[in-house]
């Protein structure tokens, strides 16, 4: 690679790239980082769940199609029973990490998540609780008139592990403002992280593209994650998906695959201080998330015996962990089970 391409680019460079550049050297581009920081040719994923213990959410934001008013008929709290027979479903297929997340529903306050983490640590000891967004985790503390720090430190005590990049979707508060104006502003979502970060707790990061922003959005949103990151951010992993518009207040169209390539190697390009890139096979099925290996991406996220979010807007891709398995290995690389925080569970032999 030329020196050119090997200085750390700018936002500039970046637009330029987006707006301008060419798919295929994009990926190119985005492939050899993706070599330089994982010269083994391995592609990794966890067995994992998400339970979405409510759907009641305050929040109403014009792009989701899951959430509840408190009084609607299919409004609910999962019972606590009903979430750990979900978790021992998991753990009897051999799943690390519960990905629970839900609702901005004000009746649930900081006792509740307490009493209901240390019991999941107490029966499943071995799964990683990687759970509640930023925008929780503050409605948690605003319900309860504590801090976000006191918040974290409760949670974390009780048995949270690790922090999850949802509720990013573009970090950029005119966006938000159109999109999601009772949710929690970009800089009280790098806040919570960086507060994380400094109890030790692994994050994640995300993007939802292709609702309503500009493709200067996209890149203020990339250089803030990375800027994050460099402030002393935990980010494991980075996350970007695309809008799914069914069923949903905002409407409008589905990004094309190409929108999302480009995104996803701009993504490896800029945040090269982010280990790893994950490909969204849930919103962009198994064919485009095959072709992803090669646009950047080198992990594919969980295999998610449970998923409801995206759903409820009408996309509802399904791959069983064999076939995840057997994309990897029809691509060329070697298939790996990880944990949340990546250490190698088992690989599997073509």
């Amino acid at each position: 690679m030329n020196t050119a391409c090997m200085r750390k680019i700018d936002r500039a460079d970046a637009l330029d790239l987006l707006i301008n550049g060419n798919l295929l050297e994009l990926g190119k581009r985005a492939d050899a980082i993706r070599r330089r920081l994982h010269p083994e040719g391995r592609v990794t994923f966890v067995v994992d769940r998400n339970v979405n213990y409510t759907n009641i959410c305050d929040s109403k934001c014009s792009f989701c199609a899951f959430y509840r008013s408190k009084d609607a008929a299919d409004a609910y709290v999962l019972p606590r029973e009903k979430i750990y027979e979900k978790i021992s479903e998991l753990v009897a297929q051999g799943g690390t990490q519960l990905l629970m997340q839900g609702g901005l529903n004000a009746d649930l306050k900081i006792t509740f998540f307490e009493e209901l983490f240390q019991e999941i640590k107490k029966r499943f000891p071995t799964v990683q609780n990687h759970s509640l967004s930023p925008a929780e985790v503050v409605c948690i503390a605003d319900n309860s008139a504590i801090t976000v720090d006191e918040t974290l430190l409760r949670l974390k005590a009780a048995g949270l592990d690790s922090i999850p990049g949802g509720g990013a979707e573009i970090l950029v508060d005119e966006v938000r403002s159109r999109i999601s104006p009772k949710k929690i502003g970009w800089k009280r979502w790098a806040e919570v992280m960086l507060k994380a970060a400094g109890l030790g707790m692994p994050t994640t990061a995300t993007m939802m593209f292709g609702s309503s922003e500009t493709p200067e959005d996209i890149v203020e949103h990339l250089f803030r994650v990375r800027e994050i990151q460099e402030q002393g951010g935990s980010f494991t992993a980075f996350i970007p998906w695309t809008y799914q518009p069914g069923n949903t207040e905002l409407g409008g169209v589905t990004a094309t695959g190409a929108d999302y390539l480009k995104v996803l190697a701009l993504s490896r390009i800029v945040l090269d201080s982010i280990p790893n890139i994950q490909a969204s096979w849930v919103t962009q099925g198994a064919k485009m998330a095959s072709v992803a290996l090669f646009f950047g991406a080198n992990d594919l996220g969980g295999t998610m015996l449970e998923e409801n979010v995206v759903a409820a807007a009408g996309c509802s891709f399904c791959m069983s962990q064999q076939e995840m398995i057997n994309l990897v290995h029809g691509a060329g690389f070697r298939a790996a089970q990880r944990t949340t925080t990546y250490s190698i569970i088992r690989e599997f032999t073509v």
